[in-house]
């Protein structure tokens, strides 16, 4: 993980990942959801399961794009990742899950 948020913070980004210093691990997936919404970050997880349980229940956060990690490599990773962060709307995310295959490159 360390090395796709330095890949991502080297092309300009502002990105975090989980475990980090607001977010220690154990934290829960709400927690986690509720730290995207206060920095507006979209958050995007391989945590398919749980956090399209929890949009049900919380639809008003930034966003969550969802991915199947067995599907990407790291390279594909920051190349989506690179993709939705240039060229992405954060506004046409806002309150919606949906896949980061859409931003696949």
């Amino acid at each position: 993980m360390r090395s796709l948020v330095r890949a991502l913070q080297e092309r300009g980004h502002d990105v975090t990942a989980s475990p980090n210093d607001a977010l220690p691990p154990g934290t829960p997936d709400d927690e986690q959801l509720d730290y995207t919404a206060k920095t507006g970050r979209i958050l995007i997880t391989f945590n398919v399961r749980d956090f399209a349980a929890l949009h049900q229940d919380r639809p008003d956060h930034p966003g969550i794009l969802l991915a199947i990690q067995r599907q990407w490599s790291l390279s594909a990773l920051i190349a989506a990742l690179d993709h939705l962060a240039r060229e992405g709307d954060p506004e046409r995310l806002q309150g919606t899950l949906g896949w980061l295959n859409e931003w696949r490159r």
